[in-house]
């Protein structure tokens, strides 16, 4: 389905770094596992799907004030000194590589200041024309489905090179709750995770049963706030009730950005290096010849 790919930069890297042994090194002896690993996936991605359009979102900001002001514990756990996101010793390194590399190659690199990848992410996905094909293993990232408009994830769950294809349907059949409906359903369970506290005593089928009998978060608040009790599973209502100012502020971080200043840069997919004297070092340099050489190959096809 060629049209635009969107790549989860973090979460693919992330999953490259824990995937590939740190026996991957450079010539120094510096691990590139991370490196050697995401760019072997954008090549299986390239070659299986061939986008027009490729674009590696990035996070300038991983906890964005926006979400902390509105709920102080959204990532809080993972703060591991002052304002730094932990990250493993030997990640932290390979991350300004893997950056210069895909400039080197000319695949979009883009990161707004005040918004993480998924933001990114959502403002590509609700500007573009065509099909989009989201590439993460960060299931937040389901509730930018959308059949109509040709909109699917392309979950990691199994693998780079077993993908599995996310829409409406399979939203639906595996939490039970319409297909576009996963950020109402993810701000009513919450997740621990992120730091997200979702409704005491509301679990998975409870939220399940509410966004499927009221249609959306919006309609069920409603619903709460003018007194109806039909269709509040029991002892659902006092809960939510309980809960009524979690779930005022909840929805601003759950959504993704579908407004953030996005850079005036082609997304064309590149078919040639932007600049090929600075792979050749970075390959030297990281002993990548082999990774880029196949990568290459597939964007020249």
């Amino acid at each position: 389905m060629p049209g635009l790919m969107l790549l989860d930069t973090p979460s693919l890297y992330f999953r490259a770094y824990y995937g590939v042994p740190e026996s991957m090194t450079a010539p120094d002896g510096m691990p590139v596992n991370a490196v050697r690993g995401l760019i072997d996936m954008i090549a299986t991605l390239v070659r299986a799907h061939a986008p027009d359009e490729l674009v590696a979102c990035m996070d300038a900001d991983w906890r964005p004030a926006f979400r902390v002001a509105a709920i102080p514990s959204y990532k809080a756990h993972r703060v591991a000194t002052g304002h730094e996101e932990e990250v493993p010793d030997t990640l932290a390194p390979q991350v300004p590589v893997i950056e210069r590399v895909l400039d080197a190659l000319g695949v979009a690199r883009v990161g707004v200041p005040g918004y993480e990848a998924d933001d990114v992410i959502g403002t590509y996905t609700f500007r573009a024309g065509g099909p989009v094909d989201i590439v993460t293993g960060d299931r937040d990232l389901f509730q930018l489905v959308d059949d109509e408009r040709s909109r699917r994830v392309l979950y990691t769950i199994k693998g780079i090179r077993n993908l599995q294809a996310i829409d409406e349907a399979q939203v639906s059949a595996k939490y039970g709750i319409p297909g576009r409906t996963y950020a109402d359903f993810a701000t009513l369970r919450g997740d621990p995770s992120d730091g997200l506290p979702g409704v005491p005593g509301v679990g998975d089928k409870t939220a399940a049963a509410l966004i499927t009998r009221f249609g959306s978060l919006a309609a069920m608040l409603t619903a709460l706030d003018d007194g109806v009790t039909d269709g509040f599973p029991a002892g659902s209502r006092l809960k939510l009730a309980k809960a009524r100012d979690y779930l005022a502020v909840a929805p601003a971080v759950v959504k993704v950005a579908h407004d953030a200043p996005l850079p005036d840069i082609s997304i064309t997919r590149p078919v040639a290096p932007r600049d090929p004297e600075t792979l050749v070092a970075l390959a030297d340099r990281y002993g990548l010849d082999g990774p880029l050489n196949r990568l290459l190959t597939v964007l020249a096809a």
